[in-house]
C-alpha cells in the first residue's frame, strides 16, 4: 500500500477590516450616529396614543393589550407589550424608545445580509448598507409609533432566515420556529403578511421554478395564518379606527390608479430622496387618460423583465416581483387609515425597499466583477462615497423628528399645503393655552383642504371649550357636510345644541349618532341628559339602562340614572346607582355631593346617614377649596341631620354669601329658608 502525501490546503486570511464582526460593529456604530438627532426627540403626532397610556400600565393593563380591541390605538399586542415593558422598565425617558428601534433596525439589516448570504447572493454587505442607511428609513426609526415596523421586520426576516434552513434540511424544528416567529410578527405588525409570497419567489430564483409538494405545501400554513391576520386588521381598521367614509370611497378602477402611483413613488424617492413626513394626497380621476399610465408601466416593466430573464437572469424580476408583493398592503387595495391624509408615508416601504436595494447592490457587484482594472479601483471607493452620502442625509433627515413642532414647520416647508400639519400646529397650540393661534392653524388647514373633516371638528372641539356653542354647531355642520356618516360629529352638535339650551334639536343629534355609530356609548347616556333636560324623565332613564347594558364598567351612566331617579321620588334605587357609579370611578365628585346630600336630606329615615353625610360634604369641601356654595349648602344639611346646628348655620350663611356674590338666586332663596330651620332646631328634608 502506498502512502501519499496530502497538503493542507487554507484560505487566505481576510483582512482584518473585512471581517464581520468588525463590519457589524461598524454599521450599530455608524447608525447610532446617523439617528443621534433623533435620539432625544419628544413624542409626535400620535406618539402618546401608541406609548402606553396610564389606564394599560398595570398588570391589568398588559391582559387588555391583548384582550381588549379598544385598549390600544391599533391591535397590535406585541408591539404593545414591548412598549408596556419599555414604560416599566424608564417610563418618559424617550431615549430608551429611540434606541431600542435603532437596535431593531440594525438587527434587521443583518437578518437581511444572513439571507442574502444564504442565498448566495452578490454584494449582501452593500445591499444591507444601502437598505440600513437610506434615509427613507428615518421615518420607520425616529418615529417611536414606528416600532411596529422595526420589531415586525426583525420577526419577518428572523422567520425567512430560518424557514430556508428548513428548505435545506427539512427540520422541523426549524419550520414550527419560522412559522411561530411569523406569527408573533403578524402580531406586532400584520403588513408583514406578505412574507409566504416573498419566499415563493426566492423559491422560484433559486431553483427556476415551483414545485407544489416541495415548496407550495409547506407554506399553506403560512398563507392562512398571513390571510387571516390581513382580514382581522383590515376589520379592525375600519371598525375601531376610522379607515371609513368618504376618504376611502374608491372604485376597484380608482383603486388601481392608486396602486400604479404607488408602486413608482418609492422607486423615485430612492433615487432622490426629497422626503417629507406628510405628501400630498393626489386627485384620482377614472376619467383621465395618463393616470393609467402608471399601471400600465408597472405591468410592463413586469413583463419585460419576465421575458428577459433568458438574458438577465431571474434575479430583477423577482427583485421586481418582491417590491410589488411586499408593498401590497400599501398599495390601496385595502383601506389604512393614513389613506385619509396621504396615499404614500416613507414607513409603508421598509421592508419593499429591500428588493431595489439588492437588485443595485448586486449589479454593481456583477459590474465590479467584470470590469477593468480602473473600474475594480472605482466601484469600492463609489460605493463608499455613496453610502457616506445616504449616512449624511440621513443625519439631517433624522434631525426633523426632534420634535413635534420642528416635524410640522418641516413638512410645510415641503408641503404647504398640509391640512394635517396645520391641523396638528393648531392641536400643539390648544395644548399650549394658545387658543387664538391654534384658531387660526385651524382655519388655514380649512382653507387648504376646505373638505378637511379633522380640522372642523378640531376647530369645532375647540369653540365648544371656549363657549362658543353656535359657532362649534357651525364648524360640525361643515364637517358633516364632507363626511356625513360621522356619529361621534352629531353626538358632538347635540352636546353644544345642549348647551345652547336646545335639548329638542340635540335629541335628534343624539339619535341619530347612535343610528349611525350603535357602538358610541357616551351618545346613549348623552341622549338621556338631552331627554332629562326636555323634562323627559322616564325616557331618559330608559336611555341611562341602555348604556348600562351595552358598558356595565361604564361608571357614567349609573350616576346619571341615581339622579333621574331621585328626581322621581324613587330615593332607594337612586342611592344604589349612585354608590354603584362609585364603586366604578371613586373620583366622581359629581356622585360624592349628591351622594352626600341624600345621605342628609332623605326624606326616608332609613336612607339618612347624617355622619357619613359629613364626611363625604367636609372631603369635598376642602377639594374645592371650602368656596362651593352647593358643596357648603350640603355641608350644611349633613351638620343638622347630625344635630350640629350652629355648624349648619355657620356653614348655610358662609354659603349664601358665596351664592349672593355669584348671584345664583334659586340656591340664595332655598338657602335663607334652609338657615331658619337650622336656626330653629329642625334638619331640612327633601319633599317626595
Amino acid at each position: 500500500m502506498s502512502c501519499r502525501k496530502q497538503t493542507l490546503v487554507t484560505a487566505p486570511a481576510q483582512p482584518w477590516w473585512s471581517r464581520d464582526w468588525l463590519r457589524t460593529l461598524g454599521l450599530f456604530a455608524v447608525l447610532l450616529l446617523v439617528y443621534y438627532p433623533a435620539v432625544h426627540g419628544t413624542p409626535i403626532w400620535d406618539d402618546e396614543n401608541h406609548l402606553t397610556s396610564p389606564a394599560i400600565q398595570s398588570w391589568r393593563g398588559l391582559y387588555r393589550i391583548w384582550f381588549d380591541l379598544s385598549a390600544t390605538q391599533q391591535y397590535y399586542p406585541v408591539t404593545h407589550s414591548v412598549f408596556w415593558m419599555e414604560n416599566r422598565l424608564w417610563g418618559d425617558w424617550y431615549p430608551g424608545y429611540h434606541l431600542v428601534n435603532i437596535l431593531l433596525h440594525g438587527a434587521t439589516a443583518l437578518l437581511l445580509l444572513r439571507v442574502l448570504r444564504r442565498l448566495e447572493i452578490p454584494g449582501a454587505w452593500l445591499a444591507a448598507g444601502l437598505w440600513a442607511l437610506h434615509p427613507i428609513q428615518v421615518e420607520s426609526v425616529a418615529w417611536m409609533s414606528e416600532l411596529k415596523n422595526t420589531l415586525s421586520g426583525v420577526c419577518c426576516l428572523g422567520a425567512g432566515l430560518i424557514y430556508l434552513r428548513f428548505d435545506r434540511e427539512r427540520s422541523w424544528l426549524a419550520y414550527f420556529t419560522a412559522l411561530g416567529l411569523f406569527f408573533v410578527g403578524l402580531l406586532a405588525k400584520s403588513v408583514i403578511v406578505t412574507l409566504p409570497a416573498a419566499l415563493l419567489l426566492v423559491l422560484y430564483w433559486k431553483y427556476g421554478g415551483i414545485r407544489s409538494r416541495r415548496d407550495v405545501l409547506p407554506l399553506v400554513p403560512f398563507f392562512a395564518v398571513g390571510i387571516g391576520s390581513g382580514l382581522f386588521t383590515a376589520w379592525v381598521e375600519r371598525t375601531y379606527i376610522g379607515a371609513a367614509g368618504n376618504d376611502f370611497n374608491f372604485s376597484l378602477v380608482g383603486r388601481a390608479l392608486i396602486a400604479g402611483r404607488v408602486f413608482w413613488f418609492y422607486p423615485v424617492k430612492l433615487i432622490w430622496p426629497d422626503l417629507v413626513f406628510n405628501y400630498p394626497r393626489w386627485q384620482i380621476d377614472v376619467t383621465a387618460w395618463w393616470q393609467y399610465l402608471f399601471p400600465l408601466l408597472a405591468l410592463g416593466l413586469v413583463c419585460a423583465l419576465a421575458a428577459m430573464r433568458g438574458r438577465w437572469g431571474r434575479g430583477p424580476l423577482v427583485a421586481v416581483l418582491y417590491y410589488g408583493v411586499t408593498l401590497f398592503p400599501a398599495l390601496g387595495f385595502v383601506n389604512v387609515f393614513p389613506f385619509r391624509y396621504s396615499f404614500v408615508a416613507d414607513h409603508f416601504q421598509y421592508l419593499a425597499g429591500i428588493g431595489p436595494a439588492v437588485l443595485v447592490a448586486a449589479g454593481i457587484v456583477r459590474l465590479h466583477r467584470l470590469g477593468k482594472n480602473g473600474w475594480s479601483f472605482a466601484a469600492p471607493c463609489l460605493c463608499a462615497a455613496w453610502l457616506t452620502t445616504l449616512a449624511v442625509v440621513t443625519w439631517f433627515q433624522a434631525g426633523i423628528y426632534s420634535d413635534v413642532e420642528t416635524l410640522w414647520h418641516a413638512t410645510l416647508a415641503r408641503n404647504p399645503d398640509s391640512a394635517l400639519a396645520y391641523d396638528n400646529l393648531a392641536l400643539l397650540r390648544v395644548k399650549q393655552g394658545e387658543y387664538d393661534d391654534a384658531i387660526v392653524e385651524f382655519l388655514n388647514a380649512i382653507r387648504v383642504q376646505p373638505d378637511c373633516v379633522y380640522a372642523c371638528n378640531g376647530l369645532g372641539d375647540l369653540y365648544f371649550k371656549l363657549g362658543r356653542p353656535a359657532d362649534a354647531v357651525a364648524v360640525y355642520r361643515a364637517s358633516l357636510a364632507g363626511d356625513p356618516d360621522q356619529g361621534d360629529v352629531h353626538a358632538q352638535i347635540g352636546a353644544a345644541l345642549l348647551e345652547e339650551g336646545d335639548a329638542v334639536d340635540a335629541i335628534a343629534e343624539y339619535r341619530e349618532a347612535i343610528r349611525l355609530m350603535p357602538s358610541l356609548m357616551v351618545a346613549y347616556d348623552n341622549l338621556g341628559d338631552a331627554l332629562f333636560t326636555a323634562g323627559r324623565i322616564g325616557e331618559a332613564m330608559d336611555e341611562y339602562r341602555e348604556a348600562i347594558r351595552r358598558d356595565p364598567k361604564f361608571a357614567v351612566p349609573y350616576y346619571n340614572l341615581g339622579v333621574a331617579e331621585y328626581a322621581e321620588g324613587n330615593v332607594a334605587d337612586a342611592t344604589a346607582n349612585i354608590e354603584s357609579s362609585l364603586v366604578l370611578d371613586s373620583t366622581n365628585t359629581a356622585a360624592q355631593a349628591k351622594l352626600a346630600w341624600i345621605l342628609a336630606a332623605a326624606p326616608q329615615t332609613a336612607l339618612r346617614d347624617g355622619m357619613r353625610a359629613v364626611r363625604l360634604a367636609v372631603r369635598l369641601s376642602e377639594s374645592r377649596g371650602g368656596n362651593d356654595p352647593l358643596i357648603l349648602r350640603t355641608l350644611a344639611a349633613a351638620y343638622a341631620q347630625t344635630g350640629q346646628y350652629p355648624e349648619a348655620v355657620q356653614v348655610a350663611r358662609k354659603a349664601l354669601q358665596l351664592a349672593d356674590a355669584g348671584n345664583i338666586r334659586v340656591l340664595s332663596d332655598a338657602l335663607r329658608r334652609e338657615i331658619e330651620l337650622y336656626q330653629s332646631g329642625e334638619a331640612y328634608r327633601d319633599g317626595p
